[in-house]
């Protein structure tokens, strides 16, 4: 499943007008992390936020955009100090 879409303030939406949901491998794999990692952010509060659905945890598109948009570092020229 992509992320991406044209519109970046919007999330796609399936025939039933509902968004896109990712899996814990689904997410784990667009990140390019292990699985493990996943459920360790959630043990820790962190990552984005989930649906549970009986045993199965799901990731809305637009929550995981959220997300990632939040992981963003400040660039080097806000972090670098004058080294005069």
């Amino acid at each position: 499943m992509s992320i991406h879409n044209e519109n970046p303030t919007s999330s796609p939406t399936d025939d039933w007008g509902l968004e896109p949901l990712m899996d814990v491998a689904e997410l784990a794999a667009y990140l390019g992390i292990p699985i493990s990692t996943v459920y360790d952010w959630r043990v820790h509060g962190k990552g984005p936020t989930a649906y549970r659905f009986g045993k199965h945890l799901k990731f809305a598109v637009s929550d995981v955009r959220a997300w990632i948009a939040q992981q963003r570092e400040p660039t080097s020229e806000l972090r670098r100090t004058d080294r005069r």
